[in-house]
């Protein structure tokens, strides 16, 4: 599917002035807080919070707000569902960090994996070399900075780090 193709899915379940559904994305016109305008909130199925949330237009009375339709509902999923794309993706560069340094054998790329537990979090660091081999692996804190003269560092230390065991 394009992305210009609607699906069934694709496709409002629930059409009202304020309120546009599918079964994927909620359209919710709601009071602007901090002004006497409107809003706009998107909500993802499922979720309890907004993905994304944007000013949206008066009426033509200039106290109420403009109603939903087709073409703004395709508009703000396409945005919305492209905000949390691009969120995730950020999420997943700043779990998940990798820098190729030089190793006594060759190139070595030290992995840093970020595991984002609300009690403990923390993080493995490794290092493979270039047919994937795993060379080492320690658990290091969760706030450990990846960069390329850490990854050095610890590639020149044979791998060593204190109170972690090489494996």
């Amino acid at each position: 599917m394009n992305d210009h193709t609607p699906d069934m899915q694709d496709r409002p379940l629930l059409q009202e002035p304020r309120l546009w559904q599918n079964e994927q994305w909620t359209a919710q016109v709601i009071k602007n807080d901090d002004d006497d305008g409107w809003a706009v909130a998107m909500y993802r199925e499922g979720e309890s919070e907004p993905a994304l949330v944007g000013p949206w237009t008066m009426g033509r009375d200039k106290k109420n707000p403009k109603p939903l339709d087709g073409s703004a509902f395709i508009t703000l999923v396409k945005t919305a569902s492209e905000f949390v794309r691009r969120s995730e993706q950020q999420l997943h560069a700043t779990l998940h960090q990798s820098v190729v340094v030089n190793g006594p054998g060759g190139r070595v790329t030290v992995l840093l994996d970020i595991v984002p537990d609300e009690d403990s979090p923390y993080a493995t660091l490794s290092a493979q070399d270039d047919a994937d081999t795993l060379l080492a692996q320690v658990k290091v804190e969760a706030g450990f900075k990846l960069n390329r003269q850490t990854a050095q560092a610890w590639v020149d230390a044979d791998f060593a780090k204190s109170g972690a065991a090489r494996r």
